[in-house]
């Protein structure tokens, strides 16, 4: 019995067998929906919320999709929640301008939360672009001639919502974008992990209350750099439940610097650990780099690195605080409980101060230890005034070495003595 053979020229089963594969090619190409597509009017006026939340919820069930809001286009957002779980590698482009309300009245009631865009259980996901993110907020802050029954600005009114809030979230990117004029934190993440931080723009006035530039909270493996923050509170806030958090070449101007804290408030339970800061320019700041706490609270800061600190006309550079309280006028109970502080190092801390070169105020039941001075010098700026304040180390142990100007900033005690940690049930403890 004879079979037969047919023969395929090589250029035909070359085209078949490209036609085959021209599905599964198109299937892998990356999508982008740009928010227009999806009804989004970009003029700065009508409510964009509903086409940002429709090409959303289209590119989270594709992979390495991107949501675009093109440049040279203005998006007024209502407030809304982009959660997931999503398809892998999806990414927001902000290359147009992002406007969030400017006062409480543009909001319905029943949608004033605690933040503007809201970004829930993403994992692989990346926000960046050459636009801006705008909460503004600011617009009204100094405007005193408003009519009585103008709408109500955020900075007049107790609610002041945080502008962009990663929740519950894993390997997030944000890069390259500008977010300015926060009614409250510009950039927070909460419950989260792996997140990079890069080459990022945060501003907002220096009299702007309470507009921290990054928050974190319950946060691990975080790395920040390459980034210019200038705001009126915190430039990097580090809260309780944060670990291996490193953060390089920030530029602070204005602000309150890097702080570590407040931790502990209402007797809470506070841990972090793992912290560096290295290759910082802190200027016209209330603090340089500080860690505070609250009185009466538990838990620990442990491990916390300081390098290559650079500041000028900042008011007190090194602080650690365990008797903070920001209750003004209203003073704060003593207490006998405090998160204990240990292994605080500042290597290389230099440039001008205005009022306090150097603050350890640490507790009298827990006092700080393993605290390391290296090379920190530290001389008045040309504006402060004459009576600018003396150095102080109060229960604050540990050695300081190399260069230290002024000599009295090395006030370290150098031996712990009766300073050893109370004793607390196993519940209490990092």
């Amino acid at each position: 019995m004879w079979s037969s053979v047919v023969v395929v020229p090589a250029a035909l089963l070359a085209g078949v067998l490209l036609c085959l594969a021209a599905p599964a090619a198109a299937a892998a190409r990356p999508a982008t929906l740009s928010v227009l597509s999806f009804g989004a009017a970009a003029d700065g006026v009508t409510d964009d919320a509903e086409a940002l939340v429709a090409a959303w919820r289209a590119a989270c069930r594709v992979p390495r999709a991107t949501v675009l809001l093109p440049s040279g286009h203005r998006f007024l957002v209502s407030p809304v929640t982009l959660q997931g779980p999503c398809s892998t590698r999806l990414t927001l482009q902000v290359d147009g301008t992002l406007l969030a309300p400017p006062d409480m009245d543009s909001w319905p009631r029943s949608r004033r939360p605690l933040q503007w865009l809201n970004f829930k259980w993403l994992n692989g996901f990346t926000v960046q672009g050459a636009g801006t993110v705008d909460g503004q907020s600011i617009t009204s802050l100094h405007d005193s001639s408003s009519p009585a029954n103008a709408p109500q600005h955020w900075h007049s009114s107790g609610a002041k919502p945080t502008l962009v809030r990663f929740y519950g979230s894993f390997n997030v990117t944000v890069r390259n974008i500008r977010i300015s004029n926060s009614p409250q934190c510009h950039l927070k993440f909460d419950s989260s992990g792996g997140i990079k931080v890069k080459n990022v723009t945060i501003s907002s006035p220096g009299d702007s209350p309470n507009t921290d530039g990054i928050h974190l909270q319950n946060t691990r493996d975080v790395e920040i750099r390459s980034s210019s923050i200038g705001c009126g509170d915190d430039c990097v806030s580090i809260q309780t439940g944060c670990s291996n958090v490193h953060m390089k070449y920030i530029i602070c101007n204005p602000g309150h610097g890097i702080s570590v804290g407040g931790l502990g408030k209402d007797n809470s339970l506070a841990c972090v650990s793992d912290v560096v800061a290295e290759n910082i320019n802190v200027q016209n700041a209330l603090y340089g780099v500080r860690i505070k706490t609250w009185q009466g609270g538990v838990g620990s800061v442990r491990n916390v690195t300081f390098a290559n600190v650079r500041v000028a006309n900042v008011a007190t550079p090194i602080a650690i605080d365990q008797f903070y309280c920001d209750r003004g006028g209203a003073r704060c109970a003593n207490r006998t409980g405090a998160v204990a502080i240990t292994g605080v190092a500042y290597r290389r801390v230099a440039g001008t101060y205005s009022f306090q070169p150097v603050r350890l105020a640490c507790s009298d039941a827990r006092p700080c230890t393993g605290v390391s001075m290296v090379d920190v010098r530290l001389s008045p700026a040309a504006s402060a005034p004459a009576g600018t304040v003396a150095p102080l180390c109060w229960n604050s142990y540990g050695e300081a070495s190399g260069t230290i100007e002024p000599l009295g900033a090395g006030c370290l005690q150098r031996s712990n003595g009766y300073a050893m940690p109370l004793t607390q049930p196993s519940n209490y403890t990092c």
